[in-house]
């Protein structure tokens, strides 16, 4: 894996990259074959508060999480843990799918808008905007990513409809479906 680490109101020294590299090179262990893929990093401090952001863009998933802690290096090893959850997960959930299905299907997930500010004026201001491709899938394999992401919402194209349909997690902990009238 190609280590792509920032900092932002942070300097990245030597130690915290050294670290950063093998807590994430411990991911390794759950492929056959090492992913060949940069692993995106982002370190930042804000009011005392460290918080790391790690993407691993893969053929077939996309993995990624975030965590906030007072200590960074404890920091790293809740993110690393949080990894390790959604590969296993992926592992377990997804391919139990496909044995059941008997067909290798494409899994795509979509990073979703981190919205955790309240918006405090009249004035809507967009911080970040996202692209990407929408792989066809039904809307269990959607769930199942939207969950092992850790996200509340998860946008996909229906594989039986070919249309656009987003997937969300009620409040009830039951799962939704939005699907476009025409």
């Amino acid at each position: 894996m190609n280590y792509n680490i920032r900092g932002e109101n942070i300097e990245v020294t030597e130690p915290i990259r050294d670290y950063v590299e093998k807590k994430i090179g411990k991911l390794n262990r759950y492929f056959d074959t090492p992913p060949t893929s940069d692993v995106h990093v982002n370190l930042s401090v804000y009011n005392e508060e460290q918080q790391i952001e790690v993407t691993i863009p893969m053929t077939d998933l996309l993995l990624r999480a975030e965590e906030q802690h007072t200590d960074l290096y404890a920091a790293i090893d809740l993110v690393v843990d949080k990894l390790e959850r959604q590969i296993r997960k992926h592992k377990t959930k997804v391919n139990r799918k496909f044995r059941q299905k008997g067909a290798a299907k494409h899994i795509f997930a979509e990073l979703e808008k981190e919205a955790n500010n309240e918006v405090e004026s009249d004035d809507i201001e967009i911080v970040r905007t996202k692209r990407f491709n929408l792989k066809p899938m039904d809307s269990e394999e959607a769930i199942l990513q939207m969950d092992m992401l850790g996200h509340a919402f998860f946008v996909f194209t229906n594989a039986e409809t070919d249309d656009t349909n987003v997937v969300y997690r009620r409040r009830d902990g039951k799962y939704g479906l939005i699907e476009p009238t025409n």
